[in-house]
């Protein structure tokens, strides 16, 4: 649909939900039985200020298109996550956070204006300093609070397309929390990928920072590799996880400071496309939880000792504290403490069993999982982990719902 359009009249009972890029590995943007507003129509620019890096866009321009425009022009997204192929709609109604929460915060932050349309006609326009009741309610509102149809969003400066970035290894999970501390006081951007399969949860932390001005810059040639077909069974194995974790761990790292476009570093899944295959047919699912800071260590060195025990494990674990700034939306996943996120084979009820273990522990130490992410999780966990649910409620339009939403409040 446009921007000036109004929703499609819905049938008595009948509701609906944006889609964007489809790009969440959960059912926020799903609407079983109901329609989906597929906003890839709203991809047109409004407006850039160049001076002040001020963009005005529809809610269905991608990430990449945004970067496409800025990077050149010396500017960057504030908070980027990481894929770029999402919706700045979609970016918004998650709340999404990137690998610099503990300097930027969430992308939330970084929303000056946007406009809701209403199921009954109504056109919202808010901003945090602008009917901020209605601002807190979509920032992270998982579209429930209507249509996303534009919006203004602060970009950072830099000065070119390229990254420093430093990589250092850690041989146990307690190695991790000190080698981080000090990198969050040296670099903005800070990620951790873990072996889950080793004994001692060894791993390896990237950091980054945008280049300073330089000249000859190499030229930048991105390449795309394609996993050809679905498999009928996963490839993800204990036994090809290990042999790809010990691989990883011990592949030569930069001996110093290296240079490296900002697409590898922020988006290597990008790179492939339809990664995703490597599942098989049954798919996987992402769990992703985030504990506070009181409980973090305890509760995630559980975590892992229960998945290693389960024999299951991940590719694609990332560990990640964030920084102290509140978010700004009433159901916004990040907040002060640490966020694991693993992705795990669809094994069925074995899979969904694990799954309850380790909602146990994130539970008990007060943690939280991510909608973006979650595909499964219960109601009452859903309402524990985040506490504004019923003030959220208020504000939900009437013609909207999701998948996810039912499966977690009805």
């Amino acid at each position: 649909m446009g921007r000036n359009e109004a929703l499609p009249a819905l049938a008595a009972g009948e509701r609906c939900i944006a889609f964007g890029a489809g790009r969440s590995y959960s059912d926020v943007c799903l609407n079983e039985g109901g329609v989906l507003l597929r906003t890839r129509r709203l991809d047109h620019f409004i407006a850039f200020d160049r001076a002040t890096g001020r963009l005005t866009c529809d809610a269905g321009v991608q990430l990449k298109d945004v970067l496409d425009l800025a990077t050149p022009q010396g500017w960057f997204l504030a908070v980027t996550p990481g894929t770029r192929f999402v919706t700045i709609g979609g970016a918004i109604a998650n709340d999404v956070h990137g690998k610099n929460h503990h300097i930027n915060g969430t992308f939330g932050h970084h929303v000056r204006r946007l406009e809701l349309l209403r199921s009954n006609g109504e056109r919202i326009v808010c901003g945090p300093d602008l009917r901020p009741e209605w601002f807190a309610a979509t920032v992270g509102g998982l579209g429930l609070t209507g249509l996303i149809t534009w919006a203004q969003v602060q970009l950072a400066p830099i000065n070119n397309a390229f990254m420093i970035t430093s990589a250092a290894r850690f041989r146990r999970l307690e190695d991790f929390w000190t080698l981080n501390e000090q990198a969050e006081q040296d670099w903005p951007y800070t990620v951790s990928w873990i072996d889950c399969a080793s004994k001692s949860t060894r791993g390896i932390l990237l950091a980054g920072r945008h280049a300073p001005m330089r000249s000859g810059l190499p030229a930048v040639r991105e390449r795309k590799l394609n996993f050809p077909l679905e498999t009928p069974i996963s490839l993800v194995n204990i036994a090809s996880l290990r042999a790809f974790n010990v691989v990883y761990y011990h592949r030569p790292l930069p001996t110093d400071v290296g240079l490296t476009h900002y697409a590898p570093y922020f988006y290597p899944l990008d790179a492939i496309l339809n990664w995703n295959r490597i599942y098989g047919a049954r798919g996987f699912f992402q769990y992703q939880c985030v504990l506070p800071s009181g409980t973090s260590r305890d509760a995630i060195a559980d975590l892992l000792t229960v998945i290693a025990r389960s024999g299951a494990g991940s590719f694609l674990a990332v560990l990640k504290t964030f920084g102290s700034r509140p978010s700004v939306g009433m159901l916004s996943f990040a907040r002060p403490g640490a966020t694991l996120a693993l992705d795990f084979p669809n094994h069925g009820p074995k899979t969904l069993g694990l799954f309850g273990e380790l909602d146990a522990i994130v539970a008990e130490a007060g943690g939280a999982l991510y909608p973006a992410k979650d595909a499964r999780m219960p109601g009452e966990m859903f309402r524990k982990g985040f506490p504004a649910f019923e003030r959220f409620s208020a504000f939900i339009d009437p013609g909207f719902s999701s998948s996810f939403w039912r499966r977690v409040s009805e």
